[in-house]
């Protein structure tokens, strides 16, 4: 158990890290685009911080760009969503459900540092908001002690569709 800044006692989940096959088990994302590899400290209801390896043999790499490699900030934005989606799972006990989270809304998002292979991106998110089925998220993936990318966004909790 750990103590908050608020003074309030919380438990991480699994008293600790979640490895790939935790991550795999809360997400429905798949190679080529699950974007968290594992996650380093997740207090239910309140926060995560997990990491994206991010590599040259990615596939966006080869096309963005040629000779100097970068990667997308839309797939950052996408890597923070995710991690925000195991927190989403983990705190709602959603895990195995087969429950979606979807994005409603992006704001802020501003691009601070160039993203390029062989970098641990580490993707610290926090609820904002926290109703049943709409959560918000504030969301940095940093690199080493400065902020690459920095944004808020929204997500809906829901059914896959329909096969």
């Amino acid at each position: 158990m750990s103590e908050t800044d608020t003074g309030s006692v919380s438990t991480p989940a699994a008293g600790g890290p979640l490895d790939i096959k935790r991550v795999m088990a809360a997400l429905p994302h798949r190679y080529p685009m699950l974007l968290v590899d594992r996650v380093e400290e997740l207090i239910l209801d309140q926060r995560i911080v997990a990491i994206k390896a991010v590599s040259i043999n990615e596939e966006f790499f080869q096309g963005h760009f040629p000779g100097r490699p970068i990667m997308p900030g839309v797939l950052q934005v996408e890597a923070l969503a995710q991690a925000a989606g195991v927190l989403a799972v983990e705190s709602l006990g959603l895990a195995g459900s087969g429950k979606l989270v979807y994005f409603m809304s992006i704001d802020g998002v501003k691009f601070r540092k160039p993203v390029e292979p062989g970098v641990l991106l580490r993707l610290e998110v926090e609820f904002l908001q926290k109703r049943s089925r709409v959560c918000k998220f504030a969301g940095k993936a940093m690199l080493g002690g400065e902020i690459a990318t920095e944004c808020e966004f929204t997500a809906m909790i829901a059914e896959p569709p329909a096969a």
